[in-house]
Parts: C-alpha cells; structure tokens; sequence
C-alpha cells in the first residue's frame, strides 16, 4: 500500500496540488489554467483546508498524495471523522481529493458505504431548527425613516437588510449589483444580475431580483430604501457596484461586510445573533413566504434553487421561535 516518499516536505499550496495532478494525467499545459477557472473562490478555500490535511497525512505515511489507493483514503477520511469531522465536512473532503485523484475515488463502491456509514452515525443537521419571524426586523427598522433624516450608516444597514429579506437571495449575489443593471419602473424595481454567482451553470438562467413598491408602508418599502440609498451615494460612489462603505473612502465592500451589517440590524432587532448569522434572513423570509401560501416553485425560483430541488424542506422550511410572480415574497414579507 506504501508508496514512494513525497519528495515535498512543505506544503505547496491548493492551486499547485491541482496543477500538479492534471499534469499527471496528461492534461495539455495550456488547457490548465482553463480548468482551473471552474473552481469558484469559495470551493478553494474548503478544499484548502482538506488538502493540507491529506498532504501532512499522505507526508507521514510516506504516500504519494497524487496517487493514493482507495485503502488509503478511507483511512484519512476514517481518521478525520474520529477527530469529530461532520457529514459535511468529510464530503468536501471527497470532493477535494475527487480532484487530484480523479472522479473514480468518489465513485468507488468502499467510499460510497462508507458515507452511506457517516450520514447514518453522524447526519447532517440544519443548522437552524427554528428561524425568526421576519416582522420583528420590519418593526424595528420602520423606525429609521424618513430617508432623508438617516445617516447614511443607517441608511446602508437597512437597505442590505430589506433586499436580503424580500430578494431571499444570498449575500454574494447581493455584492454583485451594480448600478448600470437596476432599472426602475413605475410599479416595481428590476435588478439585473450577469455576473457569476454560486449557483450559476451552463443552461442556467441569471437571477433578476424583484423589487416591488409598497406605497401603503414607504417606511420598510424595499424599492424605497433603495432609490433613497442610490440617490445619497451617487455622488461618493466611483464605481459602479452599489453597495459601498459609509466611512471614507467610501469603497465597493466585500460579501464579509454585508453580512455584519446585517448582523448589526438582527442584533438591534432582538434578534439572537449567537444563534443565527446574517445568513438566517433566507431562511427567515422564505419560511414567512411558504407558511403566507406562497407556491413552492415561486419560492425555489425566486431564492435561485433548481425547479426540483429540495433544499428548502431539508434546510430552509423552519417554524418560528414563537410558535406578480416574482415578487409574491416580497409581497408576503412586507405586505400585511
């Protein structure tokens, strides 16, 4: 099973180990960097993490960690989940290895009993068994309002806040607007979205957030907040990505910063921030969406997820702590 010493004692870093493996496989050198523009930054960084583990196992056990056997494998996936790894994690772990191994390692009828194995000794739960009710944040934001009394701090936090509740989008997507792609009509918002995003393939369609106007509650009106924060910013910003910081020198902002904002607003809320992360609004709001009567497919088309997904009733589908188309959420969330 022991194969000859990896001659590298330190470890290369992500990129190399993936170039390095389809050079082994006779992948065309020009054809690499290609191949490599499919892994999203996100994937790196879980696979990171993974490969440095099996570089520093594989190192130990004199393996070569490019063409490690199956045996092999099932004992640093085995060794990691003895450590407290989660279904998750290990599965990650599987993908990453997928990589430099090849696709048969994750079709090999060992490795598929033996995450048959984990999901049955140790399954993955949601993280949030129950979710909070989305009209506690509302109420608390219809104070910030008139727009034109709000610093723009304020003003900042509360529109990232409305659009990831009523968009129920994730917060990459949300870093990715840019100015040139919203247009505004006389009923509603229209946010245009061609760039890349997590859940972007080919065949697939680009998202297009909606964004109605409620003149009944202009006070937590997402459409509102949003023309009010694009006309205070229009003379700071220098790029054309909408959301910017409030501080000098006002610069595009990372997917990292919309997330504490929007933590900033739930804790204010009363909401319990140690329990659910700014990423909580999605399950928050398309739980509203689904228990108002929103239709399934309106709410997996709406949140970006494939007409036959299920990832709303494992994972997103949760009961409250308390016990046109394409804008039927944000009508079920901010309308009464």
């Amino acid at each position: 099973m022991q194969q000859t010493q990896h001659t590298v004692t330190t470890y290369p870093g992500c990129w190399d180990i993936i170039r390095r493996s389809l050079l082994r496989r006779d992948t065309p050198p020009a054809s690499i960097d290609i191949m490599l523009s499919s892994l999203a930054e996100s994937s790196i960084k879980q696979y990171d993490v993974c490969l440095k583990k099996w570089f520093t196992h594989c190192n130990r056990n004199s393996i070569n960690m490019l063409e490690a056997p199956v045996p092999e494998v099932l004992q640093f996936l085995t060794s990691l989940y003895s450590s407290g790894a989660q279904y998750g994690t290990l599965n990650s772990c599987r993908a990453a290895l997928s990589l430099i191994l090849g696709s048969n390692i994750s079709k090999d009828e060992r490795i598929v009993r033996f995450f048959k194995g984990v999901f049955r000794l140790r399954p993955p739960l949601p993280k949030y068994n129950i979710t909070w009710d989305t009209s506690r944040v509302l109420d608390y934001l219809t104070r910030y309002y008139p727009y034109e009394d709000l610093s723009l701090e304020r003003l900042t936090m509360k529109c990232v806040t409305l659009l990831a509740l009523v968009t129920t989008h994730r917060l990459q997507t949300l870093s990715k607007i840019k100015v040139k792609n919203i247009e505004m009509v006389s009923s509603q918002i229209i946010i245009k979205i061609p760039d890349l995003i997590k859940t972007s393939k080919p065949g697939s369609n680009q998202p297009a957030l909606i964004l109605p106007f409620f003149p009944e509650r202009p006070a937590i009106c997402p459409a509102q907040a949003l023309t009010a924060y694009i006309s205070k910013t229009s003379t700071l910003r220098s790029q054309e990505d909408l959301f910017i910081s409030y501080k000098k020198p006002f610069k595009v902002v990372s997917t990292q910063t919309l997330s504490r904002w929007i933590k900033t607003v739930l804790k204010e809320s009363g909401i319990d921030v140690s329990i659910f992360s700014a990423h909580s609004t999605r399950h928050a709001a398309t739980s509203k969406a689904y228990r108002a009567g929103i239709n399934i497919d309106i709410i997996r088309k709406t949140a970006g997820w494939s007409q036959n997904s299920s990832t709303f009733w494992k994972y997103y589908n949760r009961d409250l702590i308390c016990n046109q188309e394409n804008s039927s959420i944000a009508k079920a969330i901010i309308g009464k």
